[in-house]
């Protein structure tokens, strides 16, 4: 410690804000006491100084954000919150790590007041940050008024040396400083080591001249102890104009214990002799655990009496926008709330007009829906991982999100999938935004990590993926997805969505903005027939249902064959060809999720338990069909992957051919 730069309120506060963190990881006996001990002076300094926020309404739109990435330091995290009024008890620190605790071994967003986002897997905290200050610029274009600057807030992240070891955290620092995000500070906590020991086992790069590269402002502060010159880097931070921030701190993992600088100080418990050692250290030795002075308590009460005055005055300021411009306040109003245009699906069905004697990919038909909804739904904004065109997911009128245009509604992620990923959910907590994202369907497996985060978190992200079978055709089998569909549909609150047709399309996009959780639509990239609403009439309203009678058998039916996506087409083909067709139910199922959300009985009049005679028809791996074809039933699926040939060729190889599906049924039949 620098007795230079800190006042003794200053000294008392760092150390304990240590010293909670780390009696909480000793008595839940779990936890990552190194990390608050090193960095505990740079978020002090942040928060007591800088970070504009109100514990007392932690939802202020206007609020700047901080993000923990090393979410391990969570410990640290909350023990700022506690001090810094946020509705986080003494009782609640002692219970870190417990069940159903408000403090649980990470960050996760919605359980604790005051956590912006859920982190914890490396990297994604610091791409999340990228989003929230993409979306800041976008509020700010949009609602901003002379004299009412209503979005003028920074995002901060702390972010550790394994934070920046990860791939998506070099992708989405590329994407900040293309696109000048100078509302991003990013305090980098650099203590030089990992669990393995030393960084230079493994991390020797010149961190200082990649992020210059890339575009950034860099600030070295070769001190993390030193409040003087933290407090400078953050206010040269703040004062840049055209580039993100990064502030290099140097501090000692494990601070002030005996295991300083140790990587066993990283994960697990100090102990009580280290743990002794290090409140001797920092001059609690004859205090209990969990001790707070009342001047530490005090000083952060004075910050908090201040952050409410500031987030008041905003209050006053947008009442007073308001009367200005009250369809504006009504429209902010709206998107903060979440809510969607209240004729926005009539208008939606209105624009999209399918005829039926041509067939259209359903790639091709989501773009529709897009550039049909970018006229209705102002806060869509989106893009892709460099394949807009191939996705369809450019809005035509929409323009670039660069630094020069603000008001782009299409952003170009580059070809970095990881950090599309992370950045559309940053921009989903952000507020004010409904965020879509597209790329091929294989490469899901790049953006699954960020997929994951959003369902945990239960965000409004919307993930386009097309070219969605072996029907990506001579691209091979490095491009061709078979088991992604059941790979996705594993992850809980994650909606997965396959439509047969254009139709079916326009429905779920629907589905989509409706559900304020993550939805995937699976697209194709070939063409399919559009199904005539005068013959097939469920396929409008059906799909949201997650699945439903397509064509019905005369009478009860004796079979049912179950499709998604493109082979729902396939099947009606085969049907033709059906020695007993009669007595045959088509059943569209263009997502599991919908479906088993719906009432039981509903789900048995589409498929009824008597009827044990069952085909499923899906071009991946059969995987999840077994819950709806049961013991008896059949899946024509593709087990391997697929090779290189013209669409057509390769799914009559692998039997989804119209024959091979109608022999299937006639066998089923007996």
């Amino acid at each position: 410690m620098s007795p230079s730069t800190y006042n003794r309120k200053d000294e008392a506060s760092v150390n304990t804000l240590r010293l909670l963190a780390v009696d909480m990881v000793e008595k839940a006996k779990s936890g990552h006491p190194g990390l608050p001990l090193g960095a505990a002076p740079l978020v002090y300094a942040l928060f007591t100084r800088f970070l504009k926020h109100d514990p007392e309404a932690p939802d202020w739109p206007d609020r700047d954000r901080f993000v923990m990435s090393p979410g391990h330091g969570s410990a640290l995290l909350y023990a700022l919150l506690h001090l810094s009024g946020y509705d986080v008890s003494m009782d609640d620190l002692k219970n870190f790590r417990q069940a159903r605790s408000r403090t649980p071994g990470h960050p996760e967003f919605g359980v604790t007041p005051g956590v912006e986002a859920t982190t914890g897997p490396l990297g994604q905290g610091f791409a999340m940050c990228v989003g929230l200050a993409m979306a800041e610029r976008i509020m700010a274009h949009l609602f901003n008024r002379p004299g009412h600057d209503i979005f003028d807030h920074n995002v901060y992240a702390l972010v550790s040396d394994g934070d920046l070891m990860e791939g998506v955290a070099g992708e989405a620092a590329s994407l900040a400083g293309t696109l000048g995000l100078n509302k991003l500070i990013c305090v980098y906590d650099d203590n030089h080591m990992t669990i393995e020991g030393s960084t230079d086992l493994s991390f020797t790069e010149d961190v200082r001249a990649r992020f210059l590269s890339y575009g950034w402002q860099v600030i070295v502060v070769a001190d993390g102890e030193d409040l003087q010159s933290l407090n400078l880097a953050f206010e040269n931070a703040i004062a840049e104009q055209d580039k993100p921030s990064l502030i290099m701190a140097r501090t000692v993992l494990g601070a002030g214990s005996p295991k300083a600088g140790k990587p066993e100080a990283h994960g697990e418990p100090l102990g009580p002799e280290a743990l002794k050692a290090a409140r001797q250290h920092y001059g609690y030795g004859d205090k209990e655990p969990f001790f707070v002075d009342e001047r530490v308590r005090n000083n952060f009460l004075e910050r908090a009496k201040t952050h409410t005055e500031r987030r008041k005055r905003w209050e006053e300021l947008l009442d007073s926008y308001g009367k200005e411009w009250p369809e504006l306040r009504a429209e902010l109003d709206r998107r903060l709330a979440g809510l969607l245009p209240d004729d926005l699906e009539i208008r939606l069905k209105e624009a999209l007009t399918f005829p039926g004697d041509k067939p259209v990919a359903t790639r091709t038909a989501g773009g529709q829906v897009i550039n049909a909804l970018s006229t209705m739904l102002p806060e869509l904004v989106g893009g892709s991982a460099d394949l807009g065109p191939s996705n369809k997911t450019l809005i035509s009128a929409g323009g670039s999100f660069l630094p020069l245009n603000p008001g782009g509604r299409n952003i170009h992620f580059g070809v970095r999938e990881a950090a599309m990923g992370a950045v559309l959910n940053g921009l989903a907590l952000s507020g004010g935004v409904i965020p879509f994202g597209g790329t091929f369907l294989v490469f899901s497996d790049y953006l699954r990590p960020a997929i994951r985060l959003s369902a945990l978190m239960k965000l409004r992200v919307i993930h386009v993926f097309t070219h969605d079978s072996v029907g990506v055709g001579e691209d091979g089998p490095t491009h061709q997805p078979v088991e992604h569909i059941a790979a996705l549909r594993v992850i809980p609150n994650l909606c997965v969505m396959r439509p047969a047709d254009a139709h079916e399309t326009g429905a779920l996009w629907m589905v989509a903005l409706k559900r304020k959780l993550p939805s995937a639509l699976i697209l194709s990239r070939q063409n399919l027939p559009v199904l005539d609403p005068s013959e097939y009439p469920g396929v409008i309203d059906g799909p949201a249902k997650g699945a439903y009678v397509l064509k019905e058998a005369d009478g009860s039916p004796e079979a049912l064959v179950l499709a998604s996506g493109s082979e729902v087409s396939l099947a009606l083909k085969a049907l033709e060809l059906v020695e007993r067709k009669e007595n045959v139910r088509v059943v569209s199922v263009p997502s599991f999720e919908l479906f088993e959300e719906q009432t039981p009985e509903y789900r048995e009049s589409v498929l009824p338990a008597v009827v044990t005679k069952r085909l499923a028809i899906e071009a991946g791996v059969s995987f999840g069909w077994e819950k709806h074809v049961g013991e008896r039933g059949v899946v024509i699926s593709n087990e391997d992957f697929g090779f290189s040939a013209p669409a057509e060729v390769i799914f009559d190889e692998l039997g989804f051919s119209p024959a091979k599906v109608a022999e299937a049924v006639n066998k089923l039949l007996g």
